[in-house]
């Protein structure tokens, strides 16, 4: 090799050294290199708070408690209304079973009076003393029973079927301590006939429907765990 071109290669193998030095060495498993400015100002922008500008339309304000607390009372009141007016004595005394029973609701009762009324008339036709007992107080299911016992020692038998009730409202309310008695006005419709023991019918007409009013009363102590009402007393209303 001439001495020039020996003095190149010296030159290049320098150059070389000295950029490895300053560069260093890649191995294949660097990451790619950043801008630390940018990563800086991700940072804190992770670290702050969002605002509206950031997220625009996607912010959902919600009702504070006490908004939806008064918003619920509004319903409810409206719900109250529908059964007994405003300024009414009947309002009054319901407010005063909600104040008292958090768990009561006018309406709801309502519904369920309505389900017990059905289940109570028909468990009379049949003879069921056993779902009888369950809805009745105590005196309520003793005359009930002395009528069933009365028509079976007669060989008597009724055709009952239960059209539906065409209204249910309430008439009266009270809170005396913790027992609680609301009465009910129904009026259904109903086909109703006895039978004799071949099957002449000796009252009713199996074929015309007929409507009855009832005017029940339901009680329940309001400290009970037990949610359920009983009848306690019965009125018929021509």
């Amino acid at each position: 090799m001439d001495p020039v071109s020996l003095i190149f290669l010296v030159i290049a193998v320098v150059l070389f050294m000295r950029l490895r030095n300053i560069l260093g060495t890649r191995t294949g498993h660097e990451e790619p290199p950043q801008d630390h400015r940018y990563q800086d100002q991700a940072n804190q922008d992770h670290m702050r708070a969002p605002t509206s500008d950031d997220v625009g339309d996607n912010v959902i304000s919600l009702p504070e408690r006490a908004e939806m607390q008064a918003e619920q009372e509004e319903k409810k009141q409206q719900r109250l209304e529908k059964i007994a007016p405003q300024g009414s004595t009947l309002n009054a005394a319901l407010v005063q079973l909600m104040a008292a029973d958090k768990s009561f609701e006018p309406d709801g009762f309502l519904s369920g009076a309505k389900m017990a009324y059905e289940m109570v008339v028909t468990a009379f036709a049949q003879g069921d003393r056993k779902t009888l007992k369950k809805l009745l107080a105590a005196d309520v299911f003793t005359g009930f029973t002395a009528a069933i016992d009365e028509r079976e020692s007669l060989d008597h038998r009724v055709d009952f079927t239960f059209v539906g009730i065409n209204k249910a409202s309430i008439l009266e309310a009270e809170l005396a301590g913790k027992e609680a008695t609301i009465t009910v006005r129904f009026v259904s419709a109903i086909t109703s006939c006895t039978k004799d023991d071949v099957g002449h019918v000796i009252e009713g007409d199996p074929n015309a429907v007929e409507e009855v009013t009832d005017i029940w009363t339901f009680s329940r102590t309001i400290s009970s765990r037990n949610p359920n009402w009983k009848l306690v007393a019965t009125e018929s209303a021509q």
